[in-house]
């Protein structure tokens, strides 16, 4: 998203609001941080007390890019900065070292304001203590449900569909080569993104208010995410019946798969010490929605709204598609997400704009 200097009016591709870059309260005079901060303290201390009475020590799991969370955040948010500060100097300095210096100054005093820093110091440090907790909840969920539901899910998707499963339908319908590297570059492009968009909400929003938003809001979705999967657990359609998936031909997604449930096995019955397989809900519908009603509310540019709609789409579609999900899996993970979207605006003081942002007044 491009990074206007803060005297310019809001672009069509940054988030914005109707607090200046400098404020700190939430509109209506309450901490913003506040909520977010309770949040991931509740979420935090359930997950130390539950892998104590399992007896499995608190991971921080390793994702796929830039390594575990305690890295991954704290390096996308450095980068971030540099992004912000170098290229806007170089340009507005025109290369000159004195002018240079005095531009990125101008930017850390203007834009990198107290509010700026601990929206950002506390933004990043909630958000990873919930999404860690998320992690280990989910990954110790065997160990307290043993029950499923998968049969009871995927009866309800048959019914729904006169006897259809949902993978097989649109396989047949989008076919199985082609369109599943293309579901598989969208479906594994969100795990990079929960910390890109979150980095890029709290470093680039011109609101800080609509930084706080945006990061509870992804707190309230990953903390009911994981109260989801100890309501109903399943293991999702392409775990509990292969043959809906063996067709496709071998993509990305597909050996992610395989390998969640090498992990699942050897966190079950060998030496290891995380899984990640939980069907009902399906966070990747949850957050998908979430981006695209939070750059409703908040990003101008009617085109970059309508891109988180179609990832949103595409989203819902590869759960399908791949057998990661049931339809009653997207459908709460849609409720998670209108849930998070209203809680997070309520806790950071914020009213929800009929229209989006396209609607709101240009004037920050």
């Amino acid at each position: 998203m491009p990074t206007p200097s803060p005297a310019a009016a809001p672009t069509a591709a940054t988030p914005t609001a109707a607090a200046g870059p400098t404020a700190a309260p939430a509109p209506g005079g309450r901490l913003p941080w506040l909520f977010l901060v309770l949040n991931a303290a509740v979420i935090g201390a359930a997950t130390a007390l539950a892998s104590l009475a399992l007896d499995r020590p608190v991971a921080d799991p390793e994702g796929s890019f830039l390594g575990p969370s305690w890295v991954r955040l704290p390096v996308l948010c450095a980068t971030a900065i540099v992004v912000d500060l170098l290229p806007r100097a170089l340009w507005q300095g025109r290369l000159h070292p004195g002018r240079v210096v005095a531009a990125a100054r101008a930017r850390l005093r203007t834009h990198w304001t107290r509010a700026r820093l601990l929206l950002v110091v506390v933004g990043i440090s909630g958000f990873y203590v919930v999404y860690v907790a998320y992690r280990n909840l989910k990954s110790l969920l065997p160990l307290v449900r043993e029950v499923k539901y998968d049969s009871e899910l995927w009866r309800l998707d048959r019914a729904l569909l006169l006897g259809h499963d949902p993978a097989t339908v649109l396989q047949d319908l989008l076919g199985r080569e082609l369109s599943a590297h293309v579901l598989s570059t969208v479906y594994l492009a969100y795990v990079p993104l929960v910390a890109i968009l979150v980095t890029v909400w709290l470093v680039w929003s011109r609101s800080i208010g609509h930084g706080w938003w945006f990061v509870t809001a992804q707190g309230v979705a990953w903390t009911l995410g994981a109260l989801s999967y100890y309501l109903l657990p399943a293991l999702g359609p392409g775990i509990m019946y292969p043959w809906l998936t063996s067709e496709l031909t071998p993509n990305a997604t597909s050996d992610l798969m395989d390998s969640l449930v090498h992990s699942r096995h050897g966190f079950l019955w060998g030496d290891g010490d995380h899984q990640g397989v939980a069907g009902f809900a399906s966070l990747h519908t949850a957050i998908a929605l979430l981006w695209a009603l939070m750059a409703r509310q908040t990003v101008r540019s009617r085109l970059v709204q309508r891109l988180f709609w179609v990832n949103f789409a595409l989203t819902v579609v590869a759960t399908l598609y791949f057998g990661w999900h049931y339809l009653a899996d997207d459908v709460a993970g849609a409720l998670i997400a209108v849930v998070a979207f209203r809680v997070g605006a309520w806790a950071t003081g914020h009213r929800v704009v009929r229209g989006g942002a396209a609607a709101a007044p240009t004037s920050a």
